[in-house]
């Protein structure tokens, strides 16, 4: 515990004597890892949310039930890709309240290839903007994992400046004089390695993630493109089989 301790005075020694460039790329450091943390959490909850509700949509959607209906819980699950790619199919054929409902009950050879031509461009738009609204940001981290190190070596070409500087003005090269230069400047690499690593993790997660939801937002297009394609088969008054 003693040794910890006097490890831990001593870094926290070398920072506040720091001089005045390293402490600015320290900083620097600093911010740009508190920032990257907020992100990597704000991005965290963001995914965890379009789970959640897709799976809430997906649970409604193969129950079978109407459009208008699963139209109406696709609007509450504003997270949810796969919600929104339903309300631009629904936006896109509808042309009343009931005109999906309509078609895709009355049209007994489905939609036509214009009208899907129509519906396919409608949710390859809307994949688009959801694409990006899940990429939103993921460059912040981008940056700061390819930044960082570099800042950090700055920091540190500059203290071995100052220390080579001090061996002049000394007229000394004792471990003694060298030292506390050398660690000033090394603890700029540190905190460069510091704010970088999380966040390569955080982007190389979240792409990957992303990556995902595309697949999924993909697939959904082409299974929902060929239901609309198909004629429906009629179950009932108050509901039908697929969408």
């Amino acid at each position: 515990m003693p040794i910890v301790d006097t490890v831990g005075t001593g870094v926290l020694a070398l920072v506040l004597n720091a001089g005045p460039v390293a402490k600015f790329v320290l900083i620097v450091l600093l911010l740009f890892s508190i920032a990257s943390w907020g992100l990597i959490v704000d991005k965290w909850w963001q995914f965890r949310r379009v789970r959640r509700q897709t799976l809430q949509f997906l649970k409604i959607f193969r129950e079978g039930r109407r459009p208008s209906v699963v139209h109406g819980a696709a609007r509450t699950l504003r997270d949810s890709p796969l919600a929104q790619l339903y309300s631009a199919a629904y936006g896109e054929v509808s042309r009343g309240p009931d005109a999906l409902d309509a078609a895709l009950d009355d049209v007994d050879e489905g939609l036509g290839p214009e009208r899907l031509e129509a519906v396919n461009r409608a949710m390859r738009r809307t994949a688009s903007h959801e694409v990006a609204q899940l990429e939103r940001y993921l460059g912040f981290l981008a940056t700061t994992a390819s930044a960082c190190p570099f800042i950090g070596l700055f920091g540190t070409v500059w203290g071995i400046m100052a220390a080579f500087h001090g061996i002049g003005t000394q007229g000394s090269a004792s471990l003694a004089v060298v030292a506390p230069g050398i660690s000033e400047a090394l603890i700029a690499t540190a905190a460069g390695l510091g704010a970088a690593i999380p966040a390569v993790i955080g982007y190389n997660y979240f792409v990957n993630r992303v990556k995902h939801w595309a697949t999924e937002m993909e697939g959904f297009t082409l299974d929902l493109l060929n239901l609309l394609s198909r004629p429906a088969p009629k179950v009932g008054r108050t509901g039908r089989d697929g969408l």
